[in-house]
């Protein structure tokens, strides 16, 4: 039996990783998963309620890299990788997503000469200051599959030169996960417990250096969200580094006292989902929830100027606004007014993308399919 390394290290890894576990825990194939949990934001205490919530099994290996500069991560995790690699000798290296351990998974295998797979490959917002433009760019630039979500993934590898029988258009894992969990989402009612009432609030989320790392930048962006508080509550679950950065500036005791903004810790998985599922609309920097709220028909205003996930912005409900305090009150304004985008669902977010990529990668490793370009 064929085992499948699959290296998670933070939070949206978990949801990426889940259904692609599940499939090959089905019998249906003959690969065995084989678990790896870098440790990169979360340790094993603090992440176990993902793992709950989405069924994932206990991590085979817990790295326990911890927290640290981009350097640092990348090579605690290739480290304390590489000897494990070694042992279990697997058949493939899955990676998912963009972050540090993404990139650090993928380096390390090939330097072993095992085959990596990238899943959710070929996304490009083509701004080299973002960390995980370049995390996805150089675990590409490594990898033998190519699992992507939207066609222009698909454009884009081919225009890096990646051949075409190497790239597989198989939908979103991250949708496979919404999809199987929305149901037990809506049922735990979280809106309700908060006293908030359907399409009564907004969702806000914040993490990207480049909107949490100034006092300017992170001072305007929740000032605008102290705004649009005046006209209905704002839900804000605060991210580690963001909340960081609040107290550091001097800012995290006055946007507690607004009556309308309400922080919150970090959520659970389900708890995100049934928020948002209900909110009138969301404000966030993060690329997942751009995808979550357009198939759940949420109107989304993306605090970038760029996405890499530009069927959201095409297809989806996502418009992409910028950072300005004064855009984010006006757009937000414009949605209470009953002006939200409609979007529709892109092609294959039906919630089998990971039965796809499993069958693939058994075809690939039983070599019914070519393992290099003609």
């Amino acid at each position: 039996m064929n085992k499948i390394a699959i290296l998670v290290g933070a939070r949206p890894n978990f949801m990426k990783a889940a259904p692609i576990i599940q499939a090959l825990r089905s019998r249906r194939f003959p690969l065995r998963p084989f678990l790896i949990h870098s440790g990169q934001h979360y340790d094993w205490e603090m992440s176990q309620v993902f793992f709950s919530e989405l069924g994932l099994p206990k991590p085979d290996r817990h790295l326990g890299v911890g927290s640290g500069s981009q350097a640092e991560q990348t090579a605690r995790v290739m480290k304390a990788l590489e000897p494990i690699l070694q042992e279990i000798k697997p058949a493939l290296m899955m990676v998912v997503g963009d972050v540090n351990s993404t990139m650090a998974g993928a380096l390390t295998a090939v330097k072993l000469q095992i085959p990596v797979a990238h899943v959710e490959a070929g996304l490009r917002s083509f701004n080299r200051e973002m960390p995980e433009e370049l995390n996805r760019v150089v675990t590409d630039a490594v990898s033998d599959l190519f699992f992507t979500t939207e066609k222009s993934a698909n454009e884009n590898l081919r225009n890096e030169g990646v051949p075409k029988n190497r790239i597989h258009f198989t939908g979103n894992v991250m949708i496979d996960s919404l999809l199987r969990l929305i149901g037990p989402a809506r049922r735990l009612a979280q809106p309700r417990k908060m006293g908030l009432a359907p399409r009564g609030y907004a969702l806000a989320t914040l993490h990207r250096p480049s909107n949490v790392d100034t006092v300017s930048g992170l001072k305007g962006i929740v000032e605008s969200l102290s705004e649009i508080s005046g006209s209905l509550p704002v839900v804000f679950p605060v991210h580690p580094r963001t909340r960081k950065n609040l107290e550091g500036f001097g800012l995290w005791k006055k946007s507690a006292k607004k009556s309308g903004l309400l922080l919150t810790e970090p959520l659970g998985y389900l708890q995100f989902i049934s928020l948002m599922d209900q909110a009138r609309m969301v404000l966030t920097d993060s690329g997942g929830v751009q995808e979550e709220t357009t198939v759940l028909g949420v109107p989304c205003l993306t605090l970038r100027d760029e996405t890499e996930r530009p069927v959201t912005v095409e297809v989806g409900t996502n418009i992409l606004i910028g950072s300005d305090p004064k855009r984010i009150v006006r757009e937000a304004r414009k949605i209470l007014k009953g002006g939200g985008k409609k979007g529709r669902i892109p092609p294959l977010w039906d919630g089998k993308a990971a039965i796809r990529i499993v069958t693939i990668v058994n075809r690939w490793l039983e070599g019914r399919e070519p393992k290099t370009s003609k």
